[in-house]
């Protein structure tokens, strides 16, 4: 019966048709590896990963700047707007006293037979149709006249708080929104170097990252070298202040770097010279574009142990100076606070706090 079949009719362009979608059913196979191989990325060398993974970040702790000075906006107005409305509160707290006064004020004169009821409605429903009733102005007295224009007052002062704390409100959440979207680039940049470092293997991504000796082996190896040690940078450092905070950060060697932090146990650059300075009683602003106004500039010949010393032309870190061309910082995600020379990044500046 086969022989019998009628040939199927084929169209004039079919054979172009099916080489295309074979093409391109072969194109999305190879894009997407169903052919059990797929594209792999351009292999790349260690110090190629290396420019890479600096990149990513500096521009990752570009963006923590951004968001440290978002995030101490956004306390501030939160902070603002908690007071706001607590104040707000109390003042409706002393209004409500004051309008209990004045409608024990109106039931009076209704029983004098001088007040019609409807004012004491219109006390507690509407205070401000109540106030102005022309009646009731007329029956009262100088006392409760001014009681009136007490509550007057007061109702104007809440008014004037609440419409302030809309405005608070709404910068509140400006901040906040942007802290998500610096958020989500900081993440973004900490992944992608994430995802280069892993392709490396770990004495690559040892090299890559530097060492991470431990606190007390760094510690005595900077003495070795001439550093300046815990305990003894009282003679070169400008102040106590100064000394006291390079002791702070020579403590603190060897603890992680995590953006957003301040201390005690973890730090990003910025949060590592304010918590130093905090200890030594010294209040720095939290990001580094502000801490390099924090002080006197100084030259880096001028350079003294406690000195803040900023890189990059963002200024986007900071280190703290402990002589001999070194600094304690907190790097990066890949390293914990340690010591390392102010050549390892362009330098942007100095400034002494006083």
């Amino acid at each position: 019966m086969a022989a019998h079949r009628k040939p199927r009719k084929r169209s004039a362009g079919g054979t172009t048709v099916r080489t295309a979608a074979t093409v391109a059913l072969a194109g999305a196979a190879t894009a997407t590896g169903f052919d059990g191989t797929g594209h792999a990325e351009p292999e790349l060398t260690s110090a190629q990963v290396k420019a890479k993974v600096d990149r990513l970040y500096q521009e990752a702790e570009a963006a923590t700047d951004k968001y440290n000075g978002a995030k101490e906006k956004a306390d501030a107005a939160e902070a603002r707007l908690r007071n706001l409305r607590d104040e707000a509160a109390r003042k409706t707290d002393r209004l409500n006293s004051a309008r209990d006064a004045l409608g024990s004020l109106a039931a009076a004169h209704y029983r004098e037979g001088g007040l019609d009821p409807s004012v004491q409605l219109a006390l507690s429903d509407d205070p401000e149709r109540y106030l102005d009733g022309a009646e009731f102005v007329e029956r009262v007295g100088t006392r409760q006249a001014a009681s009136v224009a007490d509550v007057r007052k007061q109702l104007r002062e809440i008014g004037k708080l609440r419409g302030a704390a809309q405005i608070e409100l709404a910068s509140l959440k400006s901040r906040q929104a942007e802290l998500k979207r610096h958020k989500q680039t900081i993440t973004g940049k900490l992944d992608e170097a994430n995802r280069l470092l892993s392709r490396l293997t770990t004495e690559e991504r040892a090299r890559v990252v530097g060492g991470t000796e431990d606190r007390a082996t760094r510690s005595a190896s900077g003495a070795r070298e001439g550093l300046a040690a815990p305990g003894s940078t009282t003679t070169t450092a400008p102040n106590s202040r100064a000394a006291d905070a390079v002791a702070y950060a020579y403590q603190k060697l060897g603890s992680p770097y995590v953006w957003g932090a301040t201390g005690p146990d973890a730090f990003d650059c910025s949060g590592l010279t304010q918590a130093a300075y905090r200890a030594a009683g010294v209040s720095l602003p939290r990001t580094t574009y502000a801490q390099i106004g924090a002080g006197q500039r100084v030259s880096r010949s001028e350079l003294r142990p406690g000195d803040l010393v900023f890189f990059y032309s963002g200024i986007s870190h900071v280190g703290l100076y402990i002589g001999n061309g070194q600094m304690i910082h907190a790097p990066n995600p890949s390293a914990p606070v340690r010591i390392a020379p102010i050549t390892e990044m362009p330098f942007a500046g100095a400034t002494r706090v006083v």
